[in-house]
């Protein structure tokens, strides 16, 4: 059956995606951005991919009345608008909170008050960074979440935690939904609120609303004039440069890199849901790989000669270890990922090989310095 779906950030990395699969299956799209200067250049130009048969209206989501028009007859909602990024979180404060949070509440608000009495579901993108550190699991105490690390610890280069219950070694495991979250940047924190918000907005009002825990997304399309868009496209943009991936730590943190595809296929098979009406989910590959393999991986399929930099320094609120246990998706939405890692990095290097070189990375870096944010 053919809907009116809107998206917000529907022409940035994942909801230009997201657009393209509706706009394939036939519904009636329309998108909603701002064409956010980091991501889409100072000019704020539409990007060229960006799908012709969808409706454009360039808009922010800080500005209610702008949301009001967008929303309009709508009936599947796709929030994808938000600005990413751990580390400038932390001194942007303001402008995450308010684009991510009051961006969210503009249009909770909207529902509360019946400006969108047509509107049947909401898929929301929420992030693995809700979790915080990941599981672990304790030889001694069993499965274990412990805190953020400290600062002292960073100093020290004691990369990994200790179990908070009896201090003893720990190894990571799956994070699955039961982990309680506990966010460590600003970031994180408005993600939390994405979730938490539309749900209990959603339930209240009877609007079917799932939110989808996104682990490390890559692909085509990620920005990089975008100095915290995906750890992989950072490090392609790196290679392409001829400068080696930065590596902080030791390079032996473990995540969970899923396709881009594969991220689609989960927020449409939530549209599409029937007998699940609420829920969370981590969408995730279900693999791991460590952050230095990971740029090993790159340098061998991209073909060049330059070794992986591994600093030895950190960033704080950075986590150690965070890879996705998927099995409730798998099992509530019959969702499994098709794309693996050493499969679908391809599509990530051949976008890259067209883009141009961006130096936005290393200016992230020194704002981080600046601010006492990394060593």
């Amino acid at each position: 059956m053919t809907k009116n779906v809107l998206v917000t950030g529907g022409a940035g990395f994942i909801g230009s995606f997201i657009v393209d699969a509706l706009v394939e299956r036939g519904h009636n799209v329309r998108i909603f951005d701002n064409l956010e200067p980091q991501v889409h250049g100072s000019a704020q130009k539409k990007p060229d991919y960006l799908n012709p048969e969808a409706e454009f209206i360039q808009g922010d989501v800080r500005d209610r009345d702008s949301f009001v028009r967008a929303i309009k007859d709508v009936e599947v909602l796709f929030h994808e608008a938000a600005i990413v990024g751990v580390g400038q979180s932390m001194y942007q404060v303001r402008k995450y909170v308010e684009t991510n949070t009051l961006g969210i509440a503009n249009l909770l608000d909207i529902i509360a008050n019946g400006d969108c009495n047509r509107l049947e579901k909401m898929i929301i993108p929420s992030s693995m960074s809700v979790y915080g550190e990941g599981a672990y699991n304790c030889d001694v105490c069993g499965t274990v979440y412990p805190s953020e690390r400290t600062l002292e610890m960073f100093q020290k280069k004691q990369w990994n935690p200790f179990c908070p219950l009896c201090g003893e070694s720990i190894s990571p495991r799956p994070v699955s939904e039961e982990k309680p979250l506990a966010p460590t940047s600003v970031y994180a924190i408005t993600k939390r609120d994405h979730e938490e918000l539309a749900l209990s907005v959603g339930k209240s009002y009877g609007i079917s609303t799932f939110a989808l825990r996104f682990f490390n997304v890559y692909g085509p399309r990620q920005a990089l004039s975008n100095p915290y868009t995906g750890v992989a496209a950072i490090f392609c943009g790196n290679l392409l440069r001829g400068k080696p991936p930065l590596i902080y730590e030791d390079g032996r943190q473990m995540r969970d890199f899923v396709h881009i595809s594969d991220i689609v296929r989960a927020n449409l098979m939530c549209m599409e849901q029937s007998e699940n009406q609420y829920g969370s989910y981590n969408v995730g590959s279900g693999d791991q790989i460590t952050i230095l393999d990971l740029a090993r991986l790159l340098i061998r399929e991209m073909g060049v000669i330059i070794e992986p930099l591994v600093t030895n320094k950190f960033r704080v609120g950075d986590i150690r270890h965070c890879y996705a246990d998927i099995s409730c998706i798998i099992k509530e939405l019959n969702w499994k990922p098709k794309v693996r890692l050493n499969e679908g990095i391809s599509d990530l290097i051949g976008w890259v090989a067209r883009q141009t070189p961006m130096e936005e990375v290393g200016d992230a870096m020194k704002e981080l310095l600046v601010k006492g944010l990394a060593q």
